[in-house]
């Protein structure tokens, strides 16, 4: 796995996570119970990863989006 963003922003998150599932990829979002935990004060950032075998797919996906 590698991580491919790091964000604090729950909606870019969640557009990312839509961009790179809609291109068949199946990232994982890592994080995401610390960050809820912590309260949102953004100390736990949430990363999103992908497989090794998609990493360069996803961070063509991501640079065309302007993400990269």
């Amino acid at each position: 796995m590698h991580v491919v963003v790091v964000s604090n922003d729950w909606v870019r998150i969640t557009y990312l996570l839509c961009l790179l599932r809609d291109a068949g990829l199946d990232p994982v979002l890592l994080d995401q119970h610390v960050s809820l935990i912590e309260g949102g004060t953004g100390a736990f950032p949430r990363r999103i990863a992908v497989d090794t075998r998609d990493l360069a797919q996803a961070r063509r996906i991501l640079d065309q989006a302007g993400e990269m």
